[in-house]
């Protein structure tokens, strides 16, 4: 009050100018000479205040940061591993789960020896593109295909003085079309009919003969040998006597080993029934009706159920957007390999194996090798499955993980493809422990390997028309070796990096090779080859 007096009637503006403290001990003179004055107490006070709201803003902003990335992890891992317990009706409880919630699901989880559960889930990049900024990745991928489709036609317009679309390439690597479709339909329709005959006359026989092995030992003899004569043997003949090109090898081939191994499922899940149902003397039904098999033949997994949990209704237009998200891939497959690759080996092929072309060769292929890594993943494992998926209201749609954060190769085999996954775990890995009782998980694990390893390597040897067990080698080699030295313990973002850079590294080994091979094969033929010269490489020994 006393200064508010001496004042006098001033506006609040002009009380802002009212000298501080300060000033009356000299400071006035400081600010006269260019100094920085010295806040009162009060200003102090407030300057200390405000910077204490500023430290604690930024704790509080960090904080958040770390809850908010821990409560994704927590929902992406809850989504991924919990919900495999869960009813459908319970998949939207999952978000996010105290360590008391995660403690009682942990009671209600399967057993370890129980199969796999199914439950309605959507594929991870579904829930991921509505997040902008992943999205946005997918928007450059976009950008680089325009600028391949862009780059091609100004070459062409350069070279030819005119604008050639041509895909000259698609149409020789899907030539005979037409044959394939034609063995695909006995491929299909002898899957469907005799796997089904055979369990339904050896489930009516079995539980009242007195020859119960002798009629197993039967039934399985048959069913071995349709699967290695008209599954096995004539696709792989008619692939081979015809000279189909890849892509059509590919869909044939693919749909062979695809077939087997949902026959392959359907009579392993089936047999246990009728024997359990032998054994309580009941008279249900063991044989699944056929309808159910014909869904299973199309459904996008490899393990039989009677029933799947089904969405309510198609989605017509996520549908469409799939099938053309395929078909862009199928393109930006060709103009990778048009302008990255056969360029390259075209001019590399007709040169003596040299071993600085080769570096070179291997590394100029690691951007090709894992453009066609990643097309081929969103291509089939999301587009194409979900595609099929949505068609049957098919509910489960985890046919991959995260395996893009994958800090060791084991996690990285598990989360890859899921759906082979699936299968190697359930009829190979589980099967060989109980044939052994559990007493050789790592020959267990060796099998598993060895199997996929022949598998795939069987795969592109029918397809490319030669041996040449590059696949086989990194497989069976590195991969076993990374699958133990790279392990579940590896946490933290360096092994992220090791694994990214070894599969980097892989696939540009697999383009370089298998491409050098391919055009050697070709540009160097053997007249009247003897076996060795069909086991030895091509590229090793061509000459210009």
């Amino acid at each position: 009050m006393v200064n508010e007096g001496a004042g006098g009637p001033r506006s609040r503006r002009g009380s802002h100018k009212v000298v501080p403290s300060s000033d009356q001990d000299g400071t006035g003179a400081d600010r006269a000479t260019g100094e920085v004055p010295c806040p009162s107490n009060g200003e102090t006070e407030s300057l200390n205040k405000k910077s204490a709201d500023h430290n604690k803003i930024q704790m509080n902003r960090q904080n958040l940061m770390r809850q908010f990335d821990t409560q994704v992890n927590e929902f992406m891992d809850s989504l991924i591993e919990e919900s495999a317990s869960l009813d459908s009706s319970h998949v939207s409880t999952v978000f996010p789960l105290s360590e008391k919630e995660k403690s009682k699901l942990r009671v209600t989880q399967p057993p370890q020896g129980q199969s796999k559960q199914f439950v309605i889930r959507r594929s991870l990049l579904d829930d991921l593109f509505e997040v902008n900024h992943i999205r946005t990745i997918y928007h450059m991928f976009i950008a680089l295909l325009i600028l391949f489709i862009f780059s091609t036609l100004v070459v062409d317009f350069i070279d030819e003085g005119r604008l050639v679309l041509e895909f000259d390439l698609l149409v020789y690597a899907f030539g005979q079309f037409p044959l394939v479709v034609v063995t695909w339909m006995c491929m299909f329709l002898s899957t469907l009919v005799v796997p089904y005959v055979l369990l339904s006359v050896w489930a009516n026989v079995y539980p009242t003969s007195n020859h119960q092995g002798l009629w197993t030992v039967l039934a399985g003899s048959l069913l071995l040998l349709y699967q290695g004569l008209c599954l096995g043997f004539l696709p792989t003949y008619v692939v081979l006597k015809n000279g189909l090109p890849p892509a059509s090898c590919f869909i044939l081939i693919l749909e062979q080993v695809r077939l087997i191994m949902k026959a392959h499922s359907f009579i392993r899940e089936n047999v246990p029934r009728v024997r359990s149902l032998e054994r309580s003397k009941t008279n249900s039904v063991a044989v699944p009706q056929f309808t159910q098999y014909i869904y299973f033949l199309f459904a996008p997994t490899l393990i039989y159920r009677d029933n799947y949990p089904r969405n309510p209704c198609i989605r017509w237009g996520y549908v469409a957007i799939q099938f053309s998200q395929v078909l862009g891939c199928l393109f930006y497959a060709y103009y990778i390999f048009v302008r990255l690759c056969i360029p390259q080996f075209r001019s590399i092929s007709m040169q003596l194996f040299d071993l600085r072309a080769m570096v070179l060769c291997v590394f100029n292929s690691i951007l090709p090798g894992v453009l066609v890594l990643f097309l081929a993943f969103f291509a089939f494992l999301h587009c194409w499955l979900n595609a099929f998926a949505e068609m049957l209201r098919f509910g489960d749609r985890m046919f991959y993980k995260d395996w893009w954060n994958s800090t060791s190769f084991a996690n990285y085999y598990r989360t890859w493809n899921v759906v082979v996954h699936d299968w190697l775990y359930y009829y190979v890995y589980r099967d060989f422990l109980w044939m052994t009782q559990k007493r050789f998980r790592a020959a267990a694990m060796l099998v598993v390997f060895t199997v996929s390893a022949v598998v795939h390597e069987y795969v592109l040897a029918i397809c490319f028309g030669f041996f040449y067990p590059v696949l086989f080698c990194l497989f069976m080699c590195f991969g076993m070796v990374f699958n133990f030295v790279l392990n579940d313990r590896r946490k933290g973002p360096i092994w992220n990096v090791i694994m990214w850079t070894a599969l980097f590294l892989g696939q540009g080994v697999l383009i370089c090779l298998y491409s050098q091979e391919w055009y050697a094969q070709r540009f160097c033929p053997i007249q009247e080859p003897s076996f060795i010269d069909l086991l030895k490489p091509r590229s090793w020994t061509c000459s210009p």
